[in-house]
């Protein structure tokens, strides 16, 4: 079930309304409601893949509750490798079985073997990836004690499948918000409105932006070879705020609509394309991401604490598993090194964590030194996204190189991508004003008048140009 559909417009009423309806009932009948809910969502695409999440999750309740009934050491390990096993299993079958098996079958051609690779047409079940890693942080922090195991199946079983979140994130830990659905939970008018809000900034920037964009960068990126230098400079300039709109848009409705249900997530993206640097980028962009991957691989592996070589080596697998994560593709492989060999001279020179305000704080306008900066980071995610789009690395490096071999014909293009400029600028000048709010469409201490404006604005523009054709979000397909 799509955010952008008819039929999330209402399957949200219908659950909403009885859900706090149950308030005074009890929370476990609230809980088993919203299990059934997010239950009825996933399966909506496709049921049979049900049992994978029901899988998951009854085998992380059990170990929960067996890492809990011994303090042994190893019955720990071989329980968390059960866990760990599990999870990693299914995802790896389901994500990158033919991935593995055809890249095996280039390698022995390539020296000159011949090799029938037989794949299976494996289907990559819907937010795989999300839920797997939101229900390993649950076995990983109760074995290292940062978190004790829930004894409420419904409860787990609700938080690993809750549905706002499901398929494309934010990816929550277990300490954040597996206790909600053990405390009772409430709603203020302000907190409805302020949900509401951030949903409608999500849905405009998805179904505004994003799929208006997306015609745009499939024409382009379809006849590379065929296009000239600026074009193919505007492709990836459209394909990185088209990537940025449907993804940071899925998670402003995800964050809105679990804060109708009562429920707070982490904040996802915080004005990525307004970084400095490229760590800055890194802290701003799918947050809960970077984050896991920091805390459940980059530490284990030794993080900074080791030696220069040894944490450059961290830093480079941390990059690259990230964007095998992505896909089952050696283009996602190269974006995610890519992004590490951008990141690692930061490192090296101690200017990692350099700009970790916002930038232009208590300003209007940005310094000289600041628009340099964020324009030259920007450049750099450009490169990197051409990677992430392209459907091969023959194509992204022909892509490249048609930007800089290629004349920079300025003929019809400005006529040819008025709109879609424009509506880039819209989004800029609302990000860069908002910047300090934890949404664009925050308009707490704005005159009543003014704000009446901005909601018949977004609802009018959203009506009258978004796209309707119920587009799928990016990230569905990781």
């Amino acid at each position: 079930m799509l955010f952008n559909s008819l039929a999330f417009a209402v399957f949200l009423p219908a659950v909403l309304i009885p859900y706090w309806a149950l308030r005074r009932r009890s929370l476990r009948s609230q809980n088993a409601l919203l299990l059934v809910a997010s239950y009825l969502f996933y399966g909506w695409w496709d049921w049979r893949f049900l049992s994978l999440i029901i899988v998951s999750s009854l085998v992380d309740f059990l170990v929960g509750r067996g890492l809990a009934s011994t303090e042994h050491k190893v019955a720990q390990k071989k329980l968390l490798t059960v866990s760990i096993a599990t999870n990693l299993g299914i995802l790896g079958f389901f994500k990158y079985f033919d991935f593995f098996i055809t890249s095996a079958a280039d390698l022995l051609t390539a020296f000159g073997l011949s090799a029938n690779a037989r794949t299976l047409g494996v289907i990559l079940p819907v937010g795989i990836s999300f839920y797997t890693f939101q229900t390993l942080s649950y076995t990983i922090d109760i074995y290292r004690g940062k978190l004790r195991p829930t004894k409420d199946p419904v409860a787990f079983f609700a938080f690993v499948s809750f549905f706002p979140q499901l398929v494309a994130g934010p990816i929550e830990r277990a300490s954040n918000l597996l206790p909600q659905f053990s405390k009772t939970r409430s709603l203020t008018l302000d907190e409805a409105k302020d949900g509401v809000r951030q949903g409608v900034w999500g849905l405009f920037k998805k179904i505004v932006i994003a799929d208006n964009l997306a015609p745009h960068v499939d024409a382009i990126f379809s006849a590379e070879t065929h296009t000239d230098g600026l074009t193919l400079v505007i492709g990836a300039f459209f394909f990185a705020i088209q990537i940025f709109c449907d993804f940071s848009g899925y998670s402003d409705v995800a964050i809105g609509t679990a804060r109708l249900f009562g429920f707070t997530l982490m904040r996802n993206f915080a004005n990525p394309y307004f970084s400095r640097d490229i760590a800055e980028f890194w802290r701003r962009w799918h947050i809960s991401l970077s984050t896991w991957f920091r805390d459940y691989v980059y530490i284990p592996l030794g993080g900074s604490r080791a030696g220069r070589s040894a944490h450059i080596f961290n830093l480079m697998v941390t990059f690259a598993v990230s964007g095998l994560w992505h896909g089952a593709n050696w283009t996602f492989l190269v974006w995610g090194v890519l992004n590490a060999l951008y990141y690692i001279p930061f490192m090296l020179l101690n200017r990692h964590r350099h700009n970790l305000d916002t930038i232009a704080e208590g300003r209007i306008l940005p310094s000289a030194s600041e628009v340099i900066s964020v324009a030259v980071t920007f450049s750099m995610t450009l490169v990197a996204w051409v990677f992430f789009r392209a459907d091969s690395l023959s194509q992204a490096f022909s892509y490249l190189y048609g930007i800089v071999s290629t004349p920079w014909v300025s003929g019809a293009i400005t006529q040819t991508y008025a709109w879609p400029l424009a509506l880039c600028g819209v989004l800029f000048i609302v990000e860069w004003f908002q910047r300090m709010q934890p949404h664009g469409f925050q308009m707490n201490g704005w005159p009543v008048a003014l704000r009446w404006v901005a909601y018949c604005a977004v609802i009018t523009i959203m009506i009258g140009v978004g796209k309707s054709g119920h587009q799928p979000f990016i990230y569905f397909q990781f």
